[in-house]
């Protein structure tokens, strides 16, 4: 006899405070992971599930955790571009939202829990009004809520926008086009973790507000959560042992080290020179130990270092409000900057601030350059984009580069949209950003957004304000605190919070924060902001003291952009069957043509580098589309000569008759007693015969009228 067993689903809602719903369900679906749910909102379906090993491997004194984030293209009706008709490597789009839920999920898993743990977050149904990416945290934490899974959550993040000044979770895409905000919140139920955004010059206030709105929403989410690990019966975690100590060890280490450490932090040296000396703190320690001590616990070392040279560092800012290099917590390194550094690029700027240096580099195009994006939920172009690369010489490292990391699209994204939003819409050229980081010590981003904002003035684009970023950092024991601006790498790394903020002199226009501490005060919140605005504008001068605005005219090596408007019936004339006379019009003039329809009339859009070039293609272009109206004025050529008047070309292909009538306001006998073959003469379209099409000219109504005796 068969037995069937039947499923048990379990399935929660959350109620946004706008009426709409957000399900999770779990129970039904991929139940060999350790947990997996269902997230539905409207029609858009995200599957969330997490799986993580029982025992960490030897050795391993981190958190292996791998989030993938993947739209399947069958979700929205669609079939994969490309040869092999399958999902291949992540989107840069993709990848951004992997970058997101891990940035909020990394700190909340114990310190020494080191098991490999996966989580895949899978959109396999899209809705259009839905925006799937603002709910892959949420997927993500709800996943490890249904699981054994030791976790210090649950947590939840919420994308908010603001039209006409109301503010709103988790936007459609149609009011994201709308919105002056575009902010990803990610937050426990008691603090927030993770900020990432882009905005219209909004003040430190607005922001401190919206964060607060999605903060209100992330509750919600979190309470439904716990309600969800109570009905699966998933409130008891897996016990685990992945970290083997020794106290008496990790005593020797804080009492040889600390002070050592102290005193070689507090000398304000160099990023390599201060290493140096810490290196050489810990191999006098580890020479105090025998063979076979270091045999055996060496593993425990490199963690027992980490907690003496942190606890060092941060004892020294609280203690003596001095920093690693010497600053106070509020002093912006040094910095020298230098437009047009390269003769050939477009738009060049060199940006140093301490021992970390920007080269940037702007080129700019046409239609045809554009960055394509052919995702499941995002089709369309780009006409602004930035790359940022970090190459291993800028850290002093000698390592394979392997295409580009998750850390470079992560940060080109930043600074692009710090920038997007400033470049003026009339602006007639596809731009592109490239920032290459020549040295790095904390901030590149940043860096790149100030060298960025150079180059782009240096090219001459039209940028309708300078903008700067800052990287602020976050020292806490949880009585004092000291937020720290423009971070060294070493104060990033031993820090409790990384918040980079862009924009102009009048608000901010993209931010960053990652918090590495639980509990995370809008006192604190509010202060790294104020903070940051008087650092912004210090950089912000420095910027503006090597250049102001833009230049008027673009560099001559630089090609030149004409964008003309055709009617829409004439496209095809200058395209020609199969591209023909548009093909042999580029090769003729030397010059980048491409069309297309906007607003119901072709827009022409010409790039040529010599100007008498571009105006031949100019004058190409409207012949091939002349249509002429009633009341237009033409120096015409007379073609030919009748009895009954003169035929007068006054386009390419175009003749009109110029009556013998309308010549002169006297009495005309002979045609050819005015006018000969060959003659310019201006005439007037005075009428366009509806049958026909015939063109009726007049010269002498733009004659003065003589008198009457």
């Amino acid at each position: 006899m068969k037995i069937e067993k039947k499923m048990k689903e379990i399935v929660k809602k959350i109620e946004q405070k706008d009426g709409r719903t957000i399900e999770l369900r779990t129970g039904k679906l991929a139940k060999q992971a350790d947990g997996t749910v269902e997230v539905r909102m409207g029609n858009s379906v995200l599957l969330a599930s997490v799986v993580s090993n029982k025992e960490a491997k030897d050795d391993v004194d981190f958190l292996p955790l791998t989030v993938d984030y993947r739209e399947k293209f069958a979700a929205d009706g669609r079939f994969p571009g490309g040869f092999l008709k399958r999902e291949a490597r992540p989107t840069d789009h993709e990848i951004l939202i992997m970058r997101l839920v891990d940035r909020i999920l990394r700190p909340l898993f114990p310190n020494d829990y080191h098991a490999e743990t996966q989580i895949m977050l899978s959109l396999v149904s899209h809705d259009e009004n839905v925006c799937p990416e603002a709910l892959a945290g949420l997927g993500a934490s709800a996943a490890l809520a249904v699981s054994d899974i030791p976790f210090n959550g649950p947590i939840s993040e919420v994308r908010v926008g603001r039209v006409n000044g109301e503010l709103i979770a988790n936007p459609t895409p149609s009011q994201l086009e709308e919105s002056d905000i575009d902010m990803v919140i990610g937050a426990s139920a008691d603090s927030v973790a993770m900020v990432e955004g882009e905005m219209d010059e909004i003040s430190e206030a607005e922001m401190v507000e919206a964060i607060k709105f999605a903060h209100d929403e992330i509750k919600n989410h979190c309470a439904v959560q716990l309600e969800l690990t109570k009905a699966v019966g998933k409130e008891v975690k897996r016990e685990y042992s992945h970290e083997n100590h020794d106290k008496e060890l990790e005593d020797n280490v804080m009492s040889f080290c600390y002070d050592k450490f102290y005193a070689v932090a507090k000398q304000a040296s160099d990023k390599h020179s201060r290493s140096e000396q810490f290196k050489a703190v810990k191999d006098a320690f580890k020479e105090t130990l025998s063979e076979e001590e270091l045999s055996e616990k060496s593993f425990m070392l490199a963690g027992y270092f980490k907690k003496a040279e942190k606890k060092a560092v941060r004892d020294m800012v609280l203690n003596e409000n001095v920093r690693l290099d010497g600053r106070t917590p509020s002093d912006i390194r040094p910095i020298w900057c230098e437009v047009d550094y390269l003769p050939s690029p477009h738009g060049s700027a060199l940006f140093t601030r301490g021992e970390t240096q920007s080269l940037t580099t702007v080129t700019l195009g046409t239609k045809m350059d554009e960055n394509r994006i052919d995702g499941v939920t995002m089709v369309g172009s780009e006409r602004f984009y930035l790359h940022y690369n970090f190459p291993p010489y800028s850290t002093g490292e000698a390592r394979p580069i392997r295409g580009v990391s998750r850390r470079e699209i992560g940060h080109g994204n930043l600074a692009q949209r710090a920038l997007a939003r400033m470049i003026d819409k009339e602006n007639p050229y596809t731009v592109r950003v490239v920032s290459d980081i020549l040295e790095s010590n904390g901030s590149s981003s940043m860096a790149t957004v100030c060298a960025g904002t150079m180059a782009l003035m240096d090219a001459g684009v039209n940028l309708r304000k300078p903008v700067s970023g800052i990287a602020m950092g976050l020292i806490t024991d949880g009585t004092n605190f000291a937020v720290l601006s423009d971070i060294l790498g070493d104060e990033d790394f031993l820090g409790d919070m990384d918040f980079k903020v862009c924009g102009t002199k009048d608000g901010i226009t993209a931010c960053q924060m990652d918090i590495k501490i639980e509990g995370l005060s809008y006192e604190i919140l509010t202060k790294a902001l104020e903070q940051s605005n008087a650092g912004r504008m210090h950089i912000l001068e420095k910027l503006t003291d090597t250049i102001s605005e833009p230049r008027e005219q673009l560099k001559p090596h630089v090609p030149k952009i004409h964008v003309m408007y055709i009617p829409k019936e004439t496209i095809g004339a200058v395209i020609g069957p199969g591209g023909k006379i548009i093909q042999q019009l580029q090769a003729d003039t030397d010059t980048i043509i491409t069309i297309e329809e906007i607003d119901n009339q072709g827009k022409v859009e010409i790039l040529g580098k010599g100007q008498e070039l571009l105006d031949n293609a100019i004058s190409e272009i409207k012949a091939l589309t002349f249509t002429p109206e009633v009341g237009d004025i033409f120096t015409g050529t007379v073609r030919s000569i009748m009895p009954y008047g003169a035929f007068v070309n006054i386009g390419k292909g175009t003749d009109g008759l110029l009556h013998i009538s309308e010549i002169n306001w006297d009495r005309v006998e002979n045609v050819e007693d005015v006018l000969k073959e060959g003659d310019k003469v201006e005439v007037k379209l005075t009428e366009i015969d509806q049958k026909s099409g015939k063109l009726r000219l007049s010269r002498k109504v733009l004659l003065p009228k003589p008198e009457k005796n």
